[in-house]
């Protein structure tokens, strides 16, 4: 099936000096990063959680550069078999999923618990980068090739949407809406759609579960149940304005340590650390980030193929979504979703669908010269 797509022109060595090492050496960082805020979790004791932090980590690191050695045109070839084989996992989950905490998120590989939903988000990208490769620019807005993109965007959404898990539906969704939108999409059916959103917004309201209508009216209005529902978020802005510009100094954040913050391990874990290293902490771990997604991006630039370019484009835009989703939330700026901080936050399925995407994007760059027709 991919006896074509084997063929290289590339020697291994030529592949190992074409490796994007700047971008290895900020994987590494906030790898490094994520480890000693693991560490700090836990009050500085070396146990379950930090150890399969960097477990995980490792693990997931040779994946990466193991994925960067696929060429290109093995991923384009098998872009839409990625796709509908996340999708029936999905499928699956609904099933006979794993259920935790009133959610059904999460199928049994007797391994491991696989969270599809995290692998959807890459998924659903390569799909889509695939699929408007070979369309003309001028005819990306026929309606003839809205209708798949349509159907691949809200069956995924469908589904998670049921587990229930709202906020990783709707980052799903705003991560295929941006592989649309950077094809040649018009802005003008994304300002249309956005304002029948808006229309449509008491009734989308009407149907959400009451523990998701709390999380809305909790984000208006915290304090209105400051020991209940707005608790979580009301000491995540107490630890990160205590940590005022340098920090309490690492393993010495009070509101950490002393059990005011739940679930710190996990989509509050810059809270932990913005406490622990203030304002400059914050500012750094954003530049990391932030370059993070430019060499994702200069990726897609140097690329010569439309696919590749897509792909790089759309996975940046979806690397800063859930890098701006999840500060903004633990700032109290939106509601509480479950959105993880990418590589920071523990969670192996989060983890292993950034390694992926990372993995995807590195072998653009190594076979950046290649056509794909």
């Amino acid at each position: 099936m991919f006896g074509n797509y084997y063929k290289q022109n590339i020697s291994f060595k030529d592949k190992v000096l074409s490796l994007d090492y700047a971008l290895i050496l900020l994987i590494i960082i906030l790898g490094v990063v994520s480890v000693f805020a693991m560490y700090s979790t836990e009050r500085g004791n070396f146990d379950y959680y930090t150890k399969s932090h960097i477990y995980r980590f490792l693990v997931f690191f040779i994946i990466f550069l193991i994925l960067s050695f696929l060429n290109i045109r093995i991923w384009f070839k098998s872009a839409y078999i990625f796709y509908f084989i996340v999708l029936l996992l999905l499928i699956g989950v609904s099933l006979f999923g794993v259920t935790a905490s009133g959610s059904t998120r999460w199928i049994n590989l007797f391994i491991f618990n696989l969270q599809p939903s995290e692998l959807m988000k890459v998924a659903l990208i390569i799909f889509l980068a695939r699929f408007y490769n070979k369309i003309p620019f001028k005819d990306v807005n026929h309606i003839k090739f809205m209708i798949i993109p349509i159907f691949a965007l809200f069956i995924p959404f469908a589904l998670v949407l049921k587990q229930p898990d709202l906020g990783t539906a709707v980052l799903i969704l705003i991560s295929g809406l941006s592989v649309v939108w950077l094809s040649g999409f018009r802005i003008k059916f994304f300002a249309f759609s956005s304002i029948i959103l808006v229309c449509l917004a008491p009734v989308v309201i009407a149907f959400l579960k009451p523990y998701q209508k709390l999380r809305i009216l909790t984000f208006l209005n915290p304090e209105r149940d400051p020991l209940g529902a707005g608790y979580q978020i009301i000491q995540s802005k107490i630890a990160i304005g205590s940590g005022g510009i340098f920090g309490k100094g690492y393993l010495l954040g009070s509101q950490s340590y002393l059990d005011y913050l739940p679930e710190k391990h996990t989509d509050f874990i810059f809270t932990l650390f913005s406490e622990e290293f203030g304002f400059v902490g914050s500012v750094f771990l954003l530049i990391l980030y932030g370059l993070i997604i430019y060499r994702i991006i200069r990726i897609g630039l140097i690329s010569r193929n439309s696919f590749s370019k897509l792909f790089c484009f759309g996975f940046a835009a979806a690397f800063f979504i859930y890098v701006a989703v999840n500060m903004s939330m633990v700032l109290g700026l939106l509601p509480i979703v479950g959105a993880p901080l990418p590589i920071m936050s523990y969670g192996g399925s989060s983890m292993l669908s950034m390694m992926v995407g990372l993995g995807i994007v590195m072998s653009c760059k190594i076979f950046q010269s290649e056509e794909i027709g």
